[in-house]
């Protein structure tokens, strides 16, 4: 900490001078009433942490989805209306999906697996870690919007 008066980093003094109270180092005191010394703020202690992993699983469509369909379509000898009506779907959402406009959604990439015996959804595990604090009674910004949320 440093003096108001003179900025050196000695110990300081509350002191008023002139009707103010300021923390100046001892030698800037004599200019008004020393009135106690402050105490320098100790240092906070360092709460443990505890690190929790976890991993989740996550399904996702395959990026070349749309080549993968049409090469296994056009290997089977169909047409991309006669692949919608096998398995119940319209000529124009085969050929956005195919062309790589539209990416199907599970459902139809799980029911397009079925049918053309291919493999379309992937699973990849996601890590994500989070370091947990033991509180230590401190109300946080984050602890106030739980709160409002709750209300």
């Amino acid at each position: 900490m440093q003096c108001d008066m003179c900025g050196a980093e000695e110990n300081l003094y509350k002191c008023k001078i002139e009707d103010t109270i300021l923390q100046v180092c001892k030698s800037c005191g004599r200019h008004g009433t020393i009135i106690e010394e402050v105490k320098k703020p100790q240092p906070k202690k360092e709460l443990p942490r505890e690190t929790i992993e976890r991993n989740t699983i996550i399904q996702v469509i395959n990026p070349n989805y749309h080549q993968i369909i049409k090469n296994r379509r056009e290997e089977l000898g169909l047409k991309q209306k006669e692949l919608g009506q096998i398995i119940a779907e319209k000529e124009s959402l085969i050929h956005k999906i195919e062309s790589g406009h539209l990416e199907p959604s599970m459902s139809l990439a799980r029911k397009l697996e079925r049918f053309l015996k291919i493999t379309l959804v992937q699973q990849h595990e996601e890590r994500s870690v989070e370091i947990k604090r033991e509180s230590d009674d401190v109300v946080t910004l984050g602890d106030i919007i739980k709160i409002r949320k709750r209300s």
